[in-house]
């Protein structure tokens, strides 16, 4: 054997090697140990379909045309065959198995015993004769089905299991949680299934409809004009109430017309106007508002519903200010600080206007306690609305104290004419001199300085707690699909609309929306809508958003 040279030369002779530099000395690699996770994704294919029956169709027609594409001469032709569906469904079954319990049906396939880890072990699972994975179970002995005892076994999170889920729960007509999940059993065992049940049946749009949870959001800042103190009726509402039976004439064979109540209610003191109408036409609505500001003031800004007659009345006016600036300029100037600022509140929300609302209710609680079953002419109703008013008006804006020291109670009698409208007259004062007339002048006015402080102080905190709608609610997007309430018709007809655009409040929240039908778009309040639990579509085309 011949090797180095150097291995023959004196020990003494020998080289010593040259030094190793430090830093190209490769570093001591140690094991990490790190856990790698693979997303598992669906097959395409099966996500392409939202729907079970479809999906085996589509599957079995495929099957077809390749068995008669290998065997033309025994060709398969008309409807599909429940072995044809049968074997479609294996055929899904199969691949979702694989997909997601690989390792199970492995270590099935080499009788080993399953990992300690599996979510399968407490199933006793085993491969029956076509290589799908079913549920041993302990009803071996039992009188059902062998589909039944031995169930297939699927993920939760599988695609297919979301189909079988829906399958189910459309088989059972729309059923509840029990009901699905019973009849899911009779076919397929799915991990987890009762939380995949409640989800699709919460995600069902048919259940929806007929569930018809209305939108909410907080509630909103009070307006300017409820919050400021200023002269009484400056800033009002409006509102009608009826229709009341009202007599043209007293004694036999009078005839009996439909007359209507027209309320007018200050925001600032929720003091109460009454008006008679004759019909809910723009003359008589303009009528009525002309008796209204000739004894309560000019009326600056005045808030109603969207009835068509007060639209009219809208236009009506503004058209005789227009014509006022164009024919009459000596009277322009004095038309024009007379004009009302009407705003509306948006179609189909009462809430909007619940300071209307409580007082029509007020007024009708008087009304069918005192009128009953009577019907009263023109004059006899006049003559009760304005009892009902002074009524009203002597109400306490806030709850009465047991303390007997306590002052009066504040009501909107207080600060129209400086104390309740039912109360004991006072003395006469026209023996006094002009110099007490003054003085009573002055004392007056305290008076009145002093109605609205208290107003202030004691009225207006309890207007600060949230009686309802506390919490802010997620915002409703364009594009979402919505169901429109109609308390006229049952849920399987409320119509079908798309959110094309938001009206954000003043404090951000979106409370009105404008929505696109069939036929129409509308402008809605959020507690008209049912929101259906679709994915949103967003940047929809006005065209196309009711499709």
């Amino acid at each position: 054997m011949v090797g180095r040279s150097s291995l023959s030369d004196p020990e003494y002779a020998w080289t010593e090697p040259d030094g190793v530099d430090a830093g190209m000395v490769e570093g001591e690699m140690r094991a990490v140990t790190v856990h790698v996770t693979q997303p598992r994704e669906d097959n395409p294919v099966l996500l392409r379909f939202s729907s079970l029956t479809r999906l085996l169709r589509v599957t079995a027609f495929c099957f077809r045309f390749c068995h008669n594409a290998r065997r033309p001469q025994d060709r398969l032709v008309g409807f599909l065959t429940r072995a044809e569906l049968d074997a479609a469904r294996r055929c899904w079954v199969l691949i979702a198995q694989l997909s997601d319990f690989s390792e199970e049906v492995d270590k099935l396939k080499r009788q080993q015993p399953l990992p300690a880890r599996s979510p399968l072990l407490p199933l006793r699972p085993f491969l029956d004769r076509e290589g799908l994975l079913r549920l041993g179970g302990r009803l071996q002995h039992a009188l059902l089905p062998y589909s039944e005892k031995h169930p297939l076994i699927l993920a939760r999170s599988n695609h297919l299991s979301l189909l079988l889920v829906r399958s189910s729960h459309a088989a059972s007509l729309h059923g509840g949680p029990q009901l699905t999940r019973s009849l899911l059993l009779r076919q397929v065992w799915i991990l987890q299934a009762n939380a995949l049940v409640k989800d699709v049946i919460h995600k069902c749009v048919r259940c929806a409809r007929f569930r018809a949870a209305t939108a909410e959001q907080q509630m909103g800042q009070l307006p300017e004009a409820r919050t400021r103190s200023s002269r009484p009726f400056r800033s009002s509402g409006l509102d009608y109430a009826g229709p009341v039976t009202i007599r043209t004439t007293k004694g036999r064979g009078h005839k009996a017309v439909k007359g209507y109540i027209c309320l007018f209610i200050c925001l600032a003191s929720r003091a109460i106007h009454l008006e008679v109408a004759s019909d809910l036409s723009t003359a008589s609505f303009l009528a009525a508002f002309r008796r209204f500001t000739a004894r309560r003031g000019h009326c600056q800004h005045l808030v109603s519903d969207n009835g068509t007659n007060f639209r009219g009345g809208d236009q009506e006016l503004r058209a005789m200010f227009k014509a006022a600036i164009n024919f009459y300029h000596e009277t322009a100037d004095s038309l024009a600080t007379l004009g009302t600022d009407w705003s509306f509140i948006p179609p189909g929300a009462p809430h909007f206007g619940g300071l209307l609302e409580a007082g029509v209710k007020s007024v009708k609680y008087h009304l069918q306690r005192i009128i009953g079953e009577h019907t009263l002419t023109y004059e006899e109703m006049s003559t009760f609305l304005a009892q009902v008013e002074a009524c009203l008006n002597s109400r306490p804006l806030q709850a009465l104290s047991n303390n007997p020291s306590d002052l009066t109670a504040l009501t909107p009698g207080h600060l129209l004419i400086g104390e309740p409208l039912i109360n004991i007259p006072e003395p006469s004062l026209l023996d006094i001199n002009q110099q007490s007339l003054s003085s009573r002048w002055a004392l007056i006015s305290s008076m009145r300085d002093h109605f609205w402080k208290r107003w202030a102080t004691e009225y207006m905190h309890h207007l600060q707690q949230l009686k309802k709608w506390r919490r802010e609610r997620p915002y409703l997007a364009v594009g979402d699909l919505v169901l429109l309430k109609n308390e006229l018709q049952p849920p399987a007809r409320w119509a079908l609309a798309r959110i094309t655009s938001l009206h954000p409040g003043p404090d951000g929240l979106v409370r009105v929306v404008t929505l696109k039908t069939a036929s129409t778009v509308l402008k809605r309040p959020i507690t008209k809508l049912c929101p259906l639990p679709v994915e949103p579509t967003p940047n929809v085309d006005a065209n196309d958003a009711s499709n």
